[in-house]
């Protein structure tokens, strides 16, 4: 597959961050008065990838935009706390394939995480260096689409590819313009598209 960048999506693409978001939220919504089922990390799986709205919004139907917004905001903040000092599971393969990949493309990330995310998970396992620019829901507030096309576009990419490991990140690529690489070790199931079952396999697919 021929490009000039390549667009990562992150959660169930180079980490799951699951129990270690699940451990920092529990902690924070516990001591909500208006929270009275606390999600467990089968929960947290269930909506990794949606946009803090949609996330809110599946995990606490009763509650106001506004609130769920609030309470995002405050896991959000412990979130990045406790991922900081204990980053996430990166599924096998993921430093090495990036630092080897980015000798011959740029690196981009786009998902539909909060503000300070993809910092946080830059950070916590050194990968600055591996990407040359990324973008997120919380930054844009604008759906995952445009933040794919906006990257493109601000990165001058011709020819750029999306991996995602969801039926979502498809159709988003797909909106987008973008091919899309299935990540078929994450979270999701997309059918009839080039898959990966390890992100090495991504070094023969690139050209």
């Amino acid at each position: 597959m021929v490009c000039d960048g390549i667009i990562f999506d992150l959660d169930g693409t180079l980490w799951d961050s699951t129990k270690e978001v699940t451990v920092s939220w529990q902690k924070v919504l516990r001591e909500q008065p208006d929270i009275k089922d606390v999600p467990g990390e089968e929960a947290i799986y269930s909506v990794m990838g949606l946009s803090s709205d949609a996330l809110m919004a599946k995990l606490f139907p009763d509650l106001s935009v506004k609130r769920g917004q609030e309470l995002f905001r405050l896991c959000g903040i412990e979130e990045q706390k406790y991922l900081s000092e204990h980053g996430g599971t990166l599924y096998p393969g993921v430093p090495e394939t990036l630092r080897k990949l980015s000798e011959r493309l740029p690196l981009f990330i786009v998902s539909n995480c909060g503000v300070g995310y993809i910092e946080t998970f830059l950070k916590a396992h050194k990968l600055n260096i591996c990407f040359k620019d990324f973008e997120c829901f919380g930054n844009t507030r604008r759906p995952k689409s445009e933040n794919i096309a906006l990257v493109a576009a601000r990165n001058k990419l011709q020819a750029p590819v999306y991996v995602g490991d969801t039926q979502w990140d498809f159709e988003y690529a797909q909106a987008a313009g973008v091919p899309f690489i299935f990540a078929a070790y994450g979270f999701g199931d997309v059918k009839d598209t080039v898959s990966i079952q390890n992100i090495r396999e991504l070094i023969q697919i690139i050209e």
